[in-house]
């Protein structure tokens, strides 16, 4: 195949007020690396260069394209290509068409060579970074010192580390929480925000310790900032979900500067929507975009986190128009900002619309998305996806049945939670294992123990925990802790209920410690130990023991093999006592039958 490439590209390219020695590179910008891995460039290719600028660097020039196309992406090597020098450029011609695209070879990973072989007659003009104009403020002022003036702005998808001084000017798309941690080197504290740029390039911007203090408050989600004399490091993938393979780190030295989007070039936020049958075959811990509507909303829970402090928990379900739905976990502030808003909706009879932006997949029992540090929730935006979503709703998907991907998990229930019935227990020997089982079983409470329904307990803390161990009176009617050799006046009462649930294929007892006991009895265990013992209704207690049996709950319980003695017993704990949602129970029928009619 005969091949056309633009007379004198190489020495156009790099021809400019560049102060540099010879010497001719090339690098893709980022968002092209994946047309390298995917072989649509290689050595040998042809390619137009649509948009490039020219990078001084130390004592070579780089060019970096930011967008190109393969119009040969395998083809024999003409003649012996060479680098270009810089003293050429004395015998250069010019372009011969200055509407026309420059194509050149790729003759190895990073250089790019020319042959003169006539030349691509297409209407396309090269966008090349113009020379840089100084900022108002460096005008007039006669002659300027190299390092004085303002870095040039580039697009966020040329910046690399071979560069020296750069800018961009990008929008705040997110803002991370300021954390703090603790490590060899001593305490630290840090945060992060990402950026977006008016072509669509997007990075994340780091600080630590001292630049934490100087830039936190000053950034702002939606603002847009000029940043300049930060450090390229490669991006950590686990953590950052911007498909850029550098991160910036800020420094003291840096400046960040608010400036004006008078032309609202930059978007205000940039979605990659994944429709929710696509959720199914992605990898755990993947980070996305995905949109639908709100089907059901369950109540925030508090959940106490491994480090022993509570956060919130509320758990959401989304349906589209791919036929299948999946939950959705918010933590935190999610769910008394953003979460209750949703509830209120939901419980006056709308279904809204929400976009997610960088939710993280959990493949545990079937596929979920939660909530992270980044993520971003628009209820009801003014999106194209969103209008046409609502529209599909409206015209007919409200009665479409969807088949969750979630499929082990309790539709509009906590997550990781599996259905079993109480047979099943037994049945599959659930809790002998050397780890606990945990599952959602939905029953009736038959039977209460009522002589043992409550404990006396040490309120004092041992660090950050109660101590909760039984009290006893003492001699002088105050409560006595033997484990922390204390006597105090008054004391905690923690439920430690023994209680029987059933459903259509069997029976079994559990236990019920203080929460869980009080969704249960609907009352606190001091209540109830107060009116049974100081006050002596037996009436009234009695009364309130009989209400709620028989009523039907979603039960999530522990099961675990213990030693009592010299036997091993199957434990079955209470960890969570939900009353029946039946609107949400008969959207998880549905969606069980769907499952087993196809």
């Amino acid at each position: 195949m005969s091949v056309n490439l633009t007379p004198n590209a190489i020495p156009a390219i790099i021809a400019g007020d560049l102060n540099s020695k010879p010497l001719v590179q090339a690098m893709l910008a980022t968002q092209l690396n994946d047309r390298v891995r995917t072989g649509r460039v290689k050595k040998g290719s042809v390619v137009q260069l649509i948009e490039y600028i020219r990078s001084p660097v130390q004592n070579r020039k780089i060019i970096v394209v930011l967008n190109m196309e393969t119009i040969i992406s395998d083809c024999e090597i003409i003649g012996n290509p060479n680098l270009f020098a810089e003293s050429d450029l004395t015998a250069c011609k010019t372009l011969p068409n200055s509407d026309s695209l420059v194509s050149a070879r790729v003759s190895s990973n990073n250089h790019l060579t020319s042959k003169t072989l006539g030349h691509n007659e297409q209407n396309f003009r090269p966008t090349v970074q113009p020379p840089y104009q100084p900022l108002p403020n460096y005008q007039n002022r006669g002659a300027i010192m190299k390092n004085e003036a303002p870095a040039r702005i580039i697009p966020i998808a040329a910046l690399n580390p071979y560069q020296g001084r750069w800018a961009i000017k990008a929008r705040v798309t997110a803002k991370g929480d300021l954390r703090r941690y603790n490590n060899a080197r001593g305490d630290g504290k840090v945060f992060s925000f990402d950026l977006l740029d008016s072509d669509g390039g997007e990075i994340r911007v780091t600080c630590f310790n001292a630049v934490v203090d100087r830039f936190y408050d000053a950034i702002e989600v939606g603002k847009v900032y000029l940043i300049s004399k930060g450090s390229l490091k490669p991006a950590q993938q686990n953590f950052n979900h911007l498909k850029n393979e550098w991160e910036i780190f800020l420094e003291i030295t840096s400046t960040v500067d608010p400036c004006p989007d008078e032309d609202g070039s930059i978007p205000k936020q940039q979605f990659s929507f994944r429709p929710i049958s696509d959720i199914e075959t992605v990898d755990n811990n993947s980070i996305l975009d995905v949109i639908g509507i709100v089907i059901s909303v369950n109540p925030s829970v508090p959940i106490l986190r491994k480090n022993g402090m509570e956060t919130q928990r509320r758990i959401l379900n989304l349906k589209d128009r791919s036929g299948r739905s999946v939950e959705l976990t918010l933590w935190g502030e999610f769910c008394n900002r953003e979460g209750q808003k949703l509830q209120e909706m939901i419980d006056s009879g709308i279904f809204p619309v929400l976009a997610v932006k960088a939710g993280k997949v959990n493949d545990f029992s079937g596929k979920s998305i939660g909530t992270i540090s980044a993520t971003q929730l628009f209820i009801n935006p003014e999106f194209p996806e969103a209008h046409g979503l609502r529209d599909w709703f409206d015209r007919g998907g409200k009665n479409v049945a969807s088949l969750s991907i979630s499929r082990e998990v309790m539709a509009g229930g906590p997550k990781n939670e599996i259905r079993k019935t109480v047979s099943q227990i037994k049945d599959e020997g659930l809790g002998r294992s050397d780890k606990p089982d945990w599952v959602t079983v939905r029953s009736t409470i038959s039977f209460i123990k009522t002589d043992t329904f409550c404990y006396t307990a040490c309120p004092l803390m041992i660090g950050d925990r109660q101590c909760n161990k039984k009290v006893t009176r003492s001699a002088n009617m105050r409560w006595q802790c033997d484990r922390c050799n204390q006597e105090f006046e008054e004391c905690d009462y923690r439920y430690l209920l023994q209680a029987q649930i059933q459903d259509l294929t069997g029976l079994t007892w559990v236990t019920a410690f203080q929460e869980s006991g009080e969704e249960i009895l609907g009352c606190s265990a001091k209540d109830l130990y107060l009116l049974k013992y100081e006050e002596q209704n037996d009436e009234r207690f009695a009364e309130i023991i009989r209400t709620r049996l028989f009523n039907q709950f979603l039960f999530r319980l522990k099961i675990k093999e213990e030693l009592y003695g010299d036997e091993q017993r199957v434990k079955i704990t209470v960890v969570k006592a939900d009353k029946v949602n039946y609107s949400s129970e008969s959207r998880y029928m549905l969606d069980m039958i769907s499952k087993f009619s196809r």
